[in-house]
């Protein structure tokens, strides 16, 4: 069954992995949990991935840099490989 995006508040706490990306553009790649609550993005800046949290609030407002990867933001990478951003972001690697 394909991922279902979703855009909902998440609580602080552990996050669901492994951890998918799913195409923007060729310079954005969306960030989600196992289960399709959205996290953030990975943007293309220069020739580095970064790592762009986002969260959203009880009543679903977008809080930039915010959610329970907050403390990931800017995180970098050579390249989007899902299994190494999932295993970094979520410490596990």
């Amino acid at each position: 069954m394909p991922l279902v995006p979703t855009y909902i508040h998440l609580p602080d706490g552990p996050v669901a992995g492994p951890l998918q990306l799913l195409p923007v553009n060729a310079d954005v790649l969306a960030v989600h949990t196992a289960d399709g609550a959205h996290l953030g993005s990975l943007k293309k800046i220069g020739a580095v991935w970064k790592f762009k949290a986002v969260g959203y609030d009880a009543t679903g407002a977008v809080e930039p840099g915010g959610g329970p990867l907050t403390h990931q933001h800017n995180v970098q990478f050579q390249t989007p490989d899902a299994e190494a951003v999932s295993a970094r972001l979520l410490g596990r690697g």
